[in-house]
């Protein structure tokens, strides 16, 4: 079956927890802080495979967590790091945010790509040790990474797109030119999915072609098969427009030229300007004058216009000298941007808040946050980090310039505490 979007749910690894040890031995009795880091957690990474051609393999699978890093130990040993989760694709897969429908990255090249990255470990005791403070008692968590909803889409990498109504002959042309083997009958939706096809112009020279399954009128809307296909056109470089000027179905070749050039522009007005093509199939049955009046409407909107038929083979060895020419003048496959990452945090994005509500002072901070939850309140030294921490963050003279006093009481969260001066 072919399967071109799914929805899964990644989640990065949670960093491993830094460890509280002080070291003892038999000729040390009070030895100094030893508790080691946590481990970094897995991160989740995607790769393409030149083997895969759909996303079936996420029909029914749909979780996919990395390993969480181990916590840290005495002896400043340090927490093993989890092991990433490698996620293959296939070439051409866009992976979105489910919630926003943004761009984060797309899996195109051999290059692999981190999608979710690994929480950083937190820190022993070991490393809060000053000749002031030679005993701290606490340590920092590992870093949580939320789970995210992704979505797969594939977008086949094809120079070449074949499009047009049903049963025009685009089946039989790339099964004439390629390997490609698709099913090939006398009647409408034979093709039921895109079929890739590799035409070997020369011994040196070689490009991919796409068979899109045929479009009708009001495709934008969810007729027939819909315009769920033409994702796989917005990379092709080239389109090339098949339309039967034989008229074998009392249709006439003007009007589905211009139907199928509207179904492309209600899908994407960028789709509808991309380099095209024209080719009139099935020329042997045609009747000449039909075939000239198409070519002089054609030509009159600036198409170059070619006549074939792929039963045959005539013309074919002319159609594709024409593509090879267009293709060697036109830019690479379209790439897609990433438009937009959610991970990590990122203190240049935070932003502080403070509100008065009640007689308490309320403050939002996604860096307070993470801050609170790597201190020991009950543990005097740990209060002294923490104090000393949000005085470098600024949170003390924000505080002052929203009028809280010493005593104030202070929430984030469900944590309170009193302001300090």
């Amino acid at each position: 079956m072919f399967v071109d979007v799914a929805t899964i749910n990644i989640k990065a690894g949670n960093g491993g927890d830094g460890a509280v040890s002080f070291h003892r031995d038999v000729f040390t009795a009070n030895g100094g802080p030893d508790g080691g880091n946590g481990g970094r957690g897995g991160s989740v990474i995607f790769v393409a495979d030149s083997n895969l051609s759909t996303l079936s393999n996420f029909r029914y699978k749909k979780k996919f967590h990395a390993q969480n890093g181990q916590n840290g130990s005495s002896g400043r040993k340090a927490g093993k790091s989890g092991e990433d989760l490698v996620i293959k694709v296939p070439f051409g897969t866009i992976v979105k945010d489910l919630e926003t429908d943004k761009i984060i990255a797309d899996i195109s090249t051999n290059k692999a790509c981190v999608i979710s990255k690994g929480g950083k470990g937190g820190a022993g005791n070991m490393n809060f040790a000053t000749a002031a403070k030679q005993t701290p008692r606490f340590s920092k968590p590992g870093e949580k990474i939320l789970a995210m909803d992704i979505k797969l889409e594939l977008k086949l990498l094809a120079d070449v797109g074949l499009i047009g109504f049903p049963n025009v002959g685009k089946s039989t042309i790339i099964s004439s030119v390629s390997e490609a083997k698709p099913q090939i009958a006398n009647y409408h939706f034979t093709t039921l999915s895109p079929i890739l096809g590799v035409v070997k112009y020369t011994d040196e020279k070689s490009f991919v072609m796409a068979d899109i399954p045929g479009l009708i009128e009001g495709a934008w809307k969810g007729i027939g098969l819909g315009h769920k296909f033409l994702r796989h056109v917005e990379r092709c470089r080239l389109l090339v427009h098949v339309v039967d000027v034989s008229g074998s179905e009392d249709r006439d070749p003007c009007k589905d030229f211009e139907i199928i050039n509207n179904e492309l522009f209600k899908f994407s007005a960028n789709l509808s300007k991309r380099p095209m093509i024209v080719v009139g199939n099935k020329c042997d049955i045609a009747d000449s004058e039909k075939i000239s009046k198409f070519r002089e409407y054609v030509t009159s909107k600036g198409f170059e216009f070619i006549e074939i038929s792929a039963a045959s083979q005539k013309g074919i060895k002319d159609m594709l000298n024409l593509i090879a020419e267009k293709l060697d003048e036109l830019p690479p496959a379209k790439l897609f941007e990433p438009e937009y990452f959610k991970n990590q945090y990122d203190k240049s994005d935070d932003k502080l808040e403070i509100k008065k509500v009640d007689g308490v002072y309320e403050v939002k901070s996604r860096w307070l946050e993470k801050l609170i939850d790597s201190v020991n309140f009950e543990d005097y030294d740990s209060m002294c980090y923490f104090q000393n921490s949000i005085n470098k963050y600024g949170l003390t003279d924000e505080l002052k310039k929203a009028g809280a006093k010493e005593g104030d009481t202070v929430r984030v969260n469900e944590i309170e505490f009193d302001f300090v001066d």
